[in-house]
């Protein structure tokens, strides 16, 4: 047992000796140091491991060597770096690693985890596809607006009496994305769309297109696994992101009446009665400020989707060594102190400038950024704008315990940080 146990301990100093001289060989960022088989697994808060990040990056800086267990990861803070890496160094930092949810989910197909040309391949087809159903034209803005008022019909059939929005919300945005993919939406009561919700990896047949039969081909990456796994990307992601993102705006909204009444009195005397449009947007400046500090605020994917090391890469004088996990923390660039006045607080001030006009942050990044940034961003800000303003026009939303009852906190963080969920009262206006 004493033989043994020593054993333990050399091999212990053994791999300790080894982490350190690699890092020194290496030259790679600096770090805390790290256990054998667990690396630094215990100094992470389990339930907001990017807050542990970034307490210690006031020791070890905006580029930072942590070992998640035994994988190396490099970690990326504050928006210099950030912008540096993926905007800067854009194609050194395009890979994607072996994540094992997006791969238990999509079987090692789809964009989301794809690298080399088989992503070059997709996110040429996806956004080419995506621009041909509409997204981001007129087409695309009617689907929304159309959407809205069936919105809209629901919650008034409640009569104005309590209820949790997340159903609606997610029916809802889901039928956006059925436009998109499928060329029809659902009825909310649909059984066939609500088992899609459910279970959609289990329910989505996507091989009808031409393109799906080209594995006669041989470099070609439009086969059904792939295409199938594509679809799921953009269902789960443009779903439950937009949806949530939706249904904390409102709690932010109960939270905080004033801001609430502001929006309404700039809609009223902008688009009034009729049909919001996102013309309407560049008339909105407080509305959109509001808009884009709740996303801000909610940091929704505070780790961002990881990326890989494909090969060594020299970056700010250091060596990140092929196979290496890299987190570019948006967690830190929505909450850099150096960009934002009041980082801790919502302040839709951050988004206007002294005459009440919107302005722009490059510090905003919620989609992230450069070219592993999410395809689905200009659907995504669209749905934001005209659900969240034609909800405004026809409602205004209370909380049955007050704007006191409403917590921001998110209900639990990891990969996401999860909006709590509340029973809410929408008022005809």
């Amino acid at each position: 047992m004493e033989f043994s146990g020593t054993l333990i301990l050399i091999g212990a100093v053994l791999t300790l000796l080894w982490l350190f001289k690699s890092r020194r060989r290496l030259a790679l960022p600096p770090g805390p140091s790290a256990l054998p088989i667990i690396g630094n697994v215990l100094q992470m808060d389990k339930r907001a491991p990017f807050k542990t990040m970034l307490k210690l990056s006031d020791k070890y800086g905006s580029v930072m060597t942590m070992y998640l267990g035994p994988q190396r990861t490099v970690i990326l803070l504050g928006y210099d770096a950030v912008k540096e890496a993926l905007v800067d160094q854009a194609d050194d930092f395009t890979g994607r690693g072996p994540i094992p949810l997006l791969f238990k989910a999509s079987k090692g197909y789809g964009l989301g985890v794809s690298n080399g040309e088989c992503w070059q391949q997709l996110r040429r087809f996806t956004l080419t596809t995506l621009r041909d159903f509409g997204m981001g034209r007129k087409g695309m803005e009617e689907w929304i607006q159309e959407e809205s008022s069936h919105l809209v019909g629901c919650i008034k059939k409640m009569n104005a009496k309590p209820f949790d929005p997340t159903f609606f919300l997610s029916c809802t945005v889901s039928n956006v994305i059925c436009c998109l993919v499928f060329g029809q939406r659902f009825s909310y009561d649909d059984k066939h769309f609500l088992y899609l919700l459910q279970i959609i990896s289990d329910t989505l047949k996507f091989g009808s297109s031409s393109q799906g039969q080209e594995k006669h081909i041989p470099t070609s990456q439009f086969h059904y696994d792939n295409l199938v796994s594509t679809v799921l990307n953009l269902y789960l992601a443009g779903t439950e992101t937009t949806s949530s993102t939706i249904r904390y705006a409102l709690n932010v909204l109960i939270k905080y009446p004033k801001i609430q009444e502001t929006i309404q009195q700039e809609i009223d005397t902008v688009v009034g009665q009729r049909c919001p449009c996102m013309e309407d947007k560049k008339s909105l400046p407080y509305t959109d400020a509001v808009l884009h500090e709740i996303q801000r605020f909610l940091d929704i994917i505070p780790l961002s989707i990881p990326h890989y090391a494909l090969h060594d890469i020299s970056f700010r004088g250091y060596t990140i060594p092929k196979d290496t996990l890299i987190i570019p923390l948006l967690h830190s660039v929505l909450k850099d102190e150096k960009r934002w006045a009041t980082p801790w607080s919502f302040n839709p001030q951050h988004f206007l400038d002294n005459n009440g006009n919107f302005k722009k942050n490059p510090a905003f990044l919620p989609f992230s950024a450069g070219k592993r940034s999410c395809v689905g961003e200009s659907l995504a800000r669209m749905e934001i704008f005209l659900f969240l303003v034609s909800l405004l026009q026809h409602f205004t939303f209370f909380c049955p315990g007050g704007p006191d009852s409403i917590d921001l906190s998110p209900e639990y963080s990891g990969f996401a940080n999860v909006p709590r969920r509340y029973t809410i009262i929408a008022t005809p206006r």
